[in-house]
């Protein structure tokens, strides 16, 4: 009996599963753990010390290309692993055939994940120059990466003896029937094209899209554009309605610019006038929340004598400085204003309407 059995052991162990020897499955797990081993050692030692030498330097690109490698360098390993274990292994007919190609696939998909991945740092670089935006880069960033991927699948059935033909023909007929019920979703993608390629705006950019909605540009996407209001709600405008519209960039600014008029009563002598408005002139001119306009200079006049007061019209401009601090500078000058009519013993006028009766009806009492 324990012949026999030592027997079954020595079988199994020669034979193992579907001919292989318990020997050859155990030098096969051997090498994925190495192989896994090797990955942890590439990532933890030669990747991080590379990572060390780029955060050295000034540049951040750098930074990114070694982050951006590390995952598609870790794949290495694994696949020198597979390579390692087909080679190792009596593999025969179908068997042989699929492992050899599931090692093709890995390399193929250890290049083509590098070339996607450094993508990204690449186009960033790029859009530091004057000619392209970061809009543009991460436009350019995710169809390059899909266009990579579709190469590297294309590789990948090709290695299995898929023929793409076919494919190609039945997407054709596929693609004609999606183009005629999603013509809006290419129509958008169209008008955000143009709005990166024309430079409207950029992320980050303070934008008020007709009369209506007024907040910053978070992302430009290949449908719609996302934009926060100011009371943080996000908003997705279809880039259609943003190529047609018209869109004011508040972040392309030279000058903030600050054009009023106000009314003061009739009762204002002219001396009053004038020293109102050079008051404030002078204030506008001395105060250094207010710029000079090459083109233009700060100014308050009398500009029109209105239906039921005399019109004061105010003109300045300011530094292109953020949303609060603009409603900063306006409130100190309301005041200002407000504090300069007053002084001069003025009041501010408000819409009216003299009656003069001419005869009263006779009484019947």
């Amino acid at each position: 009996m324990f012949e026999e059995f030592l027997n079954l052991i020595i079988e199994t162990w020669q034979v193992g599963i579907r001919g292989i020897g318990l020997s050859d499955l155990i030098a096969c797990l051997a090498i994925i753990i190495g192989s896994l081993v090797a990955r942890t050692l590439l990532n933890t030692v030669v990747i991080d010390r590379i990572a060390k030498l780029a955060d050295n330097t000034e540049s951040e690109f750098d930074d990114e290309i070694v982050e951006s490698l590390r995952t598609p360098f870790g794949v290495i390993p694994i696949a020198f692993g597979f390579y390692l274990i087909t080679a190792y292994l009596p593999l025969t007919g179908s068997l042989d055939l699929i492992a050899t190609n599931l090692v093709k696939m890995i390399v193929i998909y250890t290049i083509f994940s590098a070339l996607a991945n450094i993508t990204r740092p690449l186009f960033s670089l790029l859009g530091d120059s004057t000619w392209m935006t970061p809009a543009m880069s991460t436009w350019l960033t995710r169809v390059s990466g899909v266009m990579i991927w579709i190469v590297g699948i294309t590789m990948m059935l090709d290695v299995w003896g898929i023929e793409i033909g076919p494919i190609i023909a039945g997407l054709g007929l596929f693609s004609v029937a999606v183009a005629l019920g999603a013509q809006d979703m290419f129509k958008n993608i169209i008008a955000g094209i143009f709005i990166i390629s024309e430079k409207r705006f950029q992320p980050g950019d303070r934008i008020r899209i007709g009369d209506g909605l007024h907040g910053f540009v978070e992302s430009i996407g290949f449908r719609s554009t996302q934009v926060r209001l100011f009371d943080s709600s996000p908003v997705f405008v279809p880039n259609t309605d943003l190529s047609d519209a018209q869109v004011i960039n508040h972040q392309n600014m030279n000058y903030r610019r600050i054009s009023w008029t106000i009314n003061v009563l009739y009762s204002t002598s002219a001396d009053q006038l004038r020293s109102i408005c050079n008051q404030i002139t002078d204030y506008l001119n001395s105060s250094d929340d207010f710029t000079i306009n090459p083109g233009q200079e700060n100014f308050a006049k009398v500009s029109e004598l209105g239906s039921s007061s005399i019109d004061i019209t105010i003109l300045c401009y300011l530094e292109v400085i953020g949303y609060t601090e603009f409603s900063q500078v306006k409130q100190d000058l309301i005041l200002k204003i407000m504090e300069i009519v007053s002084d001069n013993g003025s009041d501010f006028a408000f819409p009216s309407r003299s009656l003069y009766v001419e005869t009263m009806p006779e009484s019947d009492i």
